[in-house]
């Protein structure tokens, strides 16, 4: 709470600097852009960074020369302290000012944008300001400058946030599409394995065909050969002939057989690993379509929220200028009964110095009575 004296001087500077703050939104032109004195403005206005770049510099190398002149000297170590202690807040002052100077030359003064911001932070202030004012005139306090303190503090701690969701919901996406390309390419290379695995076993095959087409071919030829030689030498031994061509018989039934088999085992294999194959083509195409699924709920949410966001911005500026508008109107009012008090007091005043001034001179009814010349001689004569 203030005093009266130090809240009548507070409000008479509040009233000052909303007056001044609604005359320039009036006066500020929407863009620099067009006038002639454009480039006259940014020129002024970077010499004027540079100056004070330049005015920083120097006082860094100023202190840093006493301080290097003091360690000299060895002695004077409070004054070594506190050139310390300036040479901190020199740096950090100069470090400010170098990135203030780097924004401002990356941006154009001149820009609608910047005419944009300065022109809202100009209305918000001006609105703070006047709700302050009135509070302050009412109650003798300011707590609605702190509560729009307070709200501007916690609208900026939710943007932040807003924007580390952001973040976190980018880097979890790319992580996720990291993975994905990760998973694939390990099925990439788990299928060139298999269709590796079956091109070999299908070479092995051919071989194994092969390999059986030349026994069979040269067991024949033996036979025959055999045959001949036996037919040649005149039947030498009939039935050793007989059993031998039984047994050469057999062994080719038994790898006729083994063929069959080896045959019957390879498609058994093949099979398996086509399906095995199928199987893992499926569950990639399963977890792709997951993955996108998730995807498309995280945009279509995210979609929302920024909807949402925009919803309830375009409400909050409707109620907020509707709020102005009735505050601008009961600052009218208030302002008027103040004139008219004010007048009232004044015509009051007025009258009442005028009743003395008649009542002092004795003029209207106030006038005294003359009394008559014979009456005065009579009362000699009788005295």
């Amino acid at each position: 709470m203030l005093e009266g004296v130090d809240a009548i001087h507070v409000a008479t500077v509040l009233d000052d600097c909303v007056d001044q703050l609604c005359i320039l939104g009036h006066i500020m032109p929407a863009s620099y852009d067009t006038r002639p004195d454009a480039n006259e403005i940014v020129r002024d206005e970077i010499t004027e960074l540079v100056e004070t770049q330049r005015d920083l510099e120097q006082k860094f190398e100023n202190v840093l020369a006493e301080k290097e002149a003091i360690q000299k000297t060895t002695q004077k170590k409070n004054r070594l302290a506190e050139v310390e202690k300036t040479v901190g807040s020199l740096g950090g002052n100069l470090r400010n000012s170098t990135h203030v100077f780097a924004r401002s030359l990356r941006q154009n003064p001149l820009t609608v944008d910047n005419i944009t911001k300065i022109q809202t932070d100009r209305g918000f202030i001006e609105k703070v300001m006047s709700a302050t004012l009135h509070e302050l005139i009412e109650r003798c306090s300011f707590q609605s400058l702190l509560e729009a303190v307070k709200r501007e503090k916690e609208k900026k701690a939710m943007i932040r946030q807003t924007v580390k969701k952001e973040e976190d919901g980018r880097k979890r996406i790319k992580l996720l599409q990291r993975q994905l390309l990760d998973v694939r390419k390990e099925k990439e290379v788990e299928l060139q394995q298999r269709n590796e695995m079956i091109a070999h076993l299908k070479d092995q095959l051919q071989e194994m065909k092969a390999k059986t087409n030349m026994e069979g071919k040269y067991i024949k030829k033996c036979a025959e050969v055999n045959v001949a030689q036996t037919q040649k030498r005149c039947t030498l031994s009939e039935k050793q002939l007989k059993d031998e061509i039984d047994r050469l018989g057999q062994q080719v039934d038994e790898e006729t057989r083994c063929n069959a088999e080896i045959e019957a085992y390879l498609r058994t294999h093949q099979a398996d690993l086509e399906k095995k194959v199928e199987f893992w083509m499926e569950k990639y195409d399963k977890d792709v379509d997951a993955k996108q699924h998730e995807l498309d709920v995280l945009k279509a949410s995210k979609a929302k929220d920024l909807e949402k966001l925009q919803e309830l911005t375009k409400m909050y500026k409707e109620y907020e200028q509707v709020v102005v508008e009735d505050r601008i109107e009961k600052e009218k009012n208030r302002r008027k009964q103040e004139q008219e008090a004010i007048e009232l007091r004044a015509a009051t005043k007025l009258q009442a110095w005028w009743r003395g001034v008649m009542v002092r001179r004795g003029l209207g009814q106030y006038s005294r009575k003359k009394k008559s010349k014979k009456g005065k001689k009579g009362k000699k004569g009788k005295k």
